[in-house]
């Protein structure tokens, strides 16, 4: 979702962040959405990847052992 305003550095990763958690669902599918919607780049995108996959492994209790 690119426009012609100029944002702070990190606005779209925000954004992207908040729409994520209104549509309820953290899947893959969901993060790839956001990332073209909010023009995300391929480091934002990845961070949100890793971010939801360790709150889901952390929420299934799934403690790294080492």
């Amino acid at each position: 979702m690119s426009n012609n305003t100029i944002l702070p550095d990190g606005e779209n990763l925000r954004r992207a962040l908040r729409w994520i958690s209104e549509k309820g669902s953290h899947s893959l599918p969901v993060i790839e959405e956001a990332s073209i919607r909010f023009d995300l780049s391929p480091a934002d995108a990845s961070f949100l990847i890793r971010h939801f996959a360790e709150a889901k492994k952390a929420e299934s209790g799934g403690a790294d052992p080492s």
